[in-house]
């Protein structure tokens, strides 16, 4: 979960390493820390506990500099955050390394190294790679000879940058189960864990594959594969800018990713939907192929991925296929029984996720038909390594709360959902009701966001509060789920969500005037059974806060609502997501969280 970045260059490197770190921040910001070679040959480094401004403004003190250097933020997994724990880590004076992601014999491989006489001064599994590199380069060996033979002992996961002050003019990486990007330049380069580090540098980007390692220089870039065998990756260029990654106007990334939605959603659509048909062959000619065989459906995702996949499965039993759904980090872990002509379907924004990816890797080994991706980021490890992708096209998210990639990916699941259903007898006339919905759909998100300072006053009510509860019924329940997500992951809010069906069941107990139960209530077929779930909440004196269409008569008292137009049964689900993103939003800034950087958390989940 990690940011890692680094350059070797002809200027100095520390201002696009702390511009990269700044940029990597939504992956951990635990503590900070930079490596540089200086030009008395000699590794400077600087570590500092918290975000990368702590460490910026250590810096401002200091005359680091040079033109090879590597940079770190951190989410802490072995060791608590504290400086020593920060990353680069060294050992010595013979060689830095930063490292993202997980080695799983760590324990063996340091008590063989103490044996050895090397002293470790932090608690994580990193430095184990330091002091393993140290010790192959005082045996003579190159740098990237010694990366090579260090991981060789590794187990589980990485991806790592190295130099060392005896060697000027390279840095070598390495990558296994971890991302690691190479940007090109002229005279320079640079690695990072994504392209959005590099972008003010760079448009042209290499991206390493499964147990590459590479070596980086000035004037070139040489690539070896998990064999040792010298290979060529393609250069290619990103479509992104700097720009891209800036906040604008907006008070906080979250904000600025929920009001960018209408946008977005329209970006998914275009070009997949004309003159009331869905165009197929922008999906790909395998994957109409695909859709051809396919007779039942395995979705696979974490986290919010997750809970658009659970809509998913409603939308995909509605018209009659078959279909499963379970997290990855389960699913790698029990024998499933895959029935025939399943399609294996992976949901991920970054597309990095590290328990998804290696569900997909399991999965290539099982009888599915085939696997199709929905993501976010074009040039992941998810999209190169399924049949399939099916991008969304959201654009960067910084904020760690998902807004736009969950909608985004309704919206792609709910095309996925009308290929399949017309090879099960949907009829012309209802997928051009289908389509019709998804047209309409950014211009019902713009009205919902006009609600914003409506939701606003709302959220005054949950300034005290420690708890909620979320229910839902159908494809609202994991609309509730979500809903319960957002409020916990920004505000710190306990909130959990409820089938409303299942209240009587456990949850009741915990109604009372200091819980308040957020609620859908869409004008569909369950909305009686909800309104009397919650005369059953108002009945103990739960405080209802209610987002119900316009058409929805409320026989409730002691409550807030607020009506949402003109709302399409089949896109239903999306359009209700907003409100639940907004009042999150605004609880968050009452409770003075940090919005875009929630204690504990990081956006890009690539450890297990």
């Amino acid at each position: 979960m990690c940011g890692i970045v680094g350059a070797i260059a002809q200027r100095n490197v520390v201002p696009i390493l702390m511009e990269g770190l700044r940029r990597l921040e939504y992956r951990g910001y635990d503590s900070a820390g930079i490596a540089i070679r200086n030009g008395a040959a000699n590794l400077q480094r600087i570590r500092s506990v918290g975000k990368v401004a702590e460490l910026q403004s250590l810096l401002d003190r200091s005359t680091v500099d040079g033109p090879l250097g590597i940079a770190h933020t951190r989410w802490a997994t072995h060791g608590m955050p504290a400086e020593r724990n920060a990353h680069p880590h060294m050992s010595g004076e013979d060689v830095a390394i930063v490292h993202n992601g997980i080695i799983e014999n760590h324990s063996e491989l340091r008590a063989d190294l103490q044996q050895r006489g090397y002293t470790f001064s932090s608690e994580t599994d990193t430095e184990v790679i330091a002091h393993l590199l140290a010790a192959l380069l005082r045996e003579g060996q190159s740098t990237c000879d010694a990366t090579r033979n260090a991981i060789k002992r590794l187990v589980g996961a990485y991806a790592l940058a190295v130099i060392n002050p005896d060697d000027p003019d390279r840095m070598v990486v390495a990558r296994a189960g971890s991302p690691l990007v190479i940007g090109v330049g002229e005279g320079e380069h640079f690695i990072a864990s994504d392209v959005f580090a590099l972008l003010p540098v760079t448009q042209r980007f290499i991206f390493l594959e499964e147990g590459d390692l590479a070596e980086i220089r000035r004037d070139g870039i040489s690539i070896f594969d998990a064999q040792g065998q010298a290979v060529e990756r393609k250069v290619r260029t990103s479509e992104l800018s700097a720009s891209n990654a800036e906040k604008g106007p907006y008070k906080h990334y979250m904000l600025k990713e929920i009001f960018e939605q209408p946008a977005v959603i329209a970006e998914t659509l275009e070009g997949r939907i004309h003159k009331g048909r869905l165009l197929e062959q922008s999906f790909g000619h395998v994957a109409q192929e695909l859709f051809d065989r396919t007779r039942a459906v395995q979705i696979i995702a974490c986290g919010t991925s997750y809970h658009a996949g659970m809509v998913a499965r409603y939308w995909l039993e509605e018209a009659g296929i078959p279909c499963q759904i379970e997290v990855a980090s389960e699913f790698r872990y029990r024998h499933a029984v895959v029935q025939p002509d399943t399609l294996f379907v992976t949901i991920s924004q970054s597309g990095e996720t590290a328990d998804t990816l290696a569900a997909l890797r399991s999965a290539k080994q099982a009888a599915y038909i085939g696997s199709l991706v929905v993501c976010n980021v074009p040039e992941s490890s998810l999209v190169r390594e399924s049949d399939v992708a099916l991008m969304t096209r959201a654009g960067p998210e910084i904020g760690v709360a998902s807004t736009k990639a969950f909608t985004t990916q309704l919206v792609a699941l709910r095309l996925l959902t009308l290929a399949l259903a017309k090879r099960r007898g949907l009829s012309i006339e209802q997928e051009a009701e289908w389509v019709e919905e998804l047209q309409a759909l950014p211009r019902q998100v713009e009205v919902v966001l006009e609600l914003s300072d409506a939701i606003k006053e709302m959220s005054q009510s949950f300034a005290d509060m420690q708890n909620a509860l979320f229910l839902g019924r159908g494809t609202f329940y994991p609309i509730a789920m979500e809903g319960a997500l957002k409020l916990k992951e920004i505000s710190y809010i306990h909130a959990e969500a409820y089938p409303a069906g299942e209240l009587k069941h456990g949850p009741l107990a915990l109604v009372d005037d200091r819980m308040p139960v957020v609620c859908a209530l869409p004008d569909d077929p369950l909305l009686e059974k909800v309104l009397s779930n919650l005369q059953e909440v108002r009945a103990r004196g739960g405080e209802l806060f209610l987002f119900s269409d316009q058409t929805v008569q409320i026989p409730l008292d002691h409550y807030q609502n607020l009506t949402l137009d003109d709302i399409c049964p089949g896109t239903a689900p999306i359009v209700y997501t907003i409100p639940l993103q907004l009042l999150s939003y605004h609880v968050a800034l009452l409770k003075g969280t940090d919005v875009d950087q929630p204690r504990n958390l990081a956006k890009s989940v690539t450890v297990e």
